[in-house]
């Protein structure tokens, strides 16, 4: 191929890459459909995105899938109107592909495999949302809820809940929410509504609810009911402290993001969800070095065993250290985060056995903070059952990352450039 033959084709590409982004949209807001390539959301999602998750399918297939092949698929599937699911358009193209050699079967094969999502007419109810606190946690929760506000989210942030402010408060936390230091400026409009007390972020109306027990708050007369509250406090971390939040009008159940104390389930999606039963009202999603270490050690449990094992987390700083040397009751912690690495303990590998009980005492753990501002490395030295060797090891785990249960929380890369930043 000539220089003008790559420009022309990428070219094409674009144009079909542009193309597809109205039809994704209209599948998501209006019909609940949410359409990934091999597990990545393409919600949102710019040109280049797009036409770089079709390059990712080689790691599943070999080669990368060609646009062309994908989108006519695309358009079948907006044809079809299907309500209320999530397809995989990376898989279908693949699947069809590899046995016909033109498009005139597509709507057949589609029709047969998206069969429970046709002739739907009803779409579920959202379930109202609140966040109790707006720092860092809440702040990139609230950013997740609202981009993906639409048909196929179950979910719809209708408030948050901080303590009484002075003048000014709303704006400085909308100023929060629109810029982010790590992440970038918000993806789309933010207006403040002072009379209102809201923020109007891309069409969500975010009532903000200033109080200082969650007991004392009625949802109620703001039109919410039956909501979920995420705190994201850390203020209470048992069921006793939490069940403060039951009290008041309006709430249904309570999400803690942070590991729970006591016999609160704690729980890792993916992992031990099935333990959430129709009468639990508080339970926790666990900490971040726990999501991200145990479905990697449940899937090496399942394959090789595991005898026991240490896992060291070098883990960026986060608002409980110091900025500058200051005083701090935990050890180390009043040194000053952005010019240390500073050792301290971690539970993750404690708080793993509630999710996974078969690892029950058999791993300890460290953490190291570091002057990063996002993403954490967790170093995982295992003693195995079974023995193995790298590549087959390696094979296994991106086996998993790829086509397993578990392709949505594992992730891999063989790249030795690589990086933190690279993360974000």
């Amino acid at each position: 191929m000539t220089h003008e033959h790559y420009l022309q084709a990428w070219q094409e590409s674009q144009e079909l890459a542009e193309a597809m982004q109205p039809l994704i949209g209209r599948l998501y807001r209006q019909q609940g459909v949410e359409i990934t390539l091999y597990g990545r959301p393409l919600q949102n999602a710019s040109t280049i995105d797009i036409l770089k998750a079709h390059r990712v399918v080689r790691r599943h297939q070999g080669a990368p899938l060609p646009i062309q092949q994908s989108f006519p698929l695309l358009q079948a599937i907006v044809a079809l109107k299907p309500t209320a699911a999530e397809v995989d358009l990376g898989k279908l193209a693949v699947g069809y592909w590899q046995d016909h050699q033109d498009e005139a079967g597509i709507e057949d094969y589609l029709q047969a495999r998206l069969a429970p999502a046709l002739g739907r007419s009803q779409m579920p109810q959202p379930t109202d949302v609140v966040l109790y606190g707006f720092g860092r946690i809440g702040r990139l929760l609230a950013r997740l809820l609202i981009e993906r506000t639409g048909a196929a989210n179950p979910l719809r942030l209708r408030a948050i809940v901080v303590r009484g402010g002075r003048d000014g408060d709303l704006e400085k936390r909308a100023s929060l929410l629109r810029r982010d230091s790590v992440h970038g400026p918000f993806n789309g409009s933010i207006e403040v509504d002072v009379e209102r007390s809201a923020i109007i972020a891309n069409g969500t109306f975010i009532q903000v609810i200033y109080a200082n027990s969650p007991a004392d708050i009625d949802y109620t007369a703001y039109g919410i009911h039956d909501a979920l509250i995420v705190d994201n406090t850390g203020v209470w971390r048992d069921e006793a402290g939490l069940s403060e939040h039951l009290k008041a009008r309006g709430a249904g159940k309570v999400l803690l993001t942070a590991p729970g104390k006591g016999e609160m389930k704690n729980v890792v999606f993916g992992v031990n969800h099935e333990v959430i039963g129709p009468g639990d009202r508080i339970i926790s999603a666990a900490s971040c070095t726990t999501n991200a270490i145990t479905p990697v050690l449940k899937v090496m449990q399942e394959r090789y065993g595991i005898r026991h094992g240490h896992v060291e987390t070098v883990h960026s700083y986060t608002n409980d250290q110091n900025l500058i040397d200051n005083y701090h009751k935990g050890e180390r912690r009043g040194r000053s985060a952005a010019l240390n690495m500073v050792m301290t303990s971690t539970g993750a590998a404690k708080a793993v056995a509630k999710a996974l009980p078969e690892l029950k005492g058999k791993l300890t753990g460290n953490a190291i903070r570091v002057p990063t501002p996002n993403v954490s490395l967790a170093i995982i030295n295992l003693s195995l059952e079974q023995a193995t060797d790298r590549e087959s090891l390696n094979a296994y785990l991106q086996q998993m990352a790829l086509s397993s249960a578990l392709h949505r929380q594992i992730d891999f890369s063989a790249s030795t450039e690589l990086v933190s930043s690279d993360m974000v």
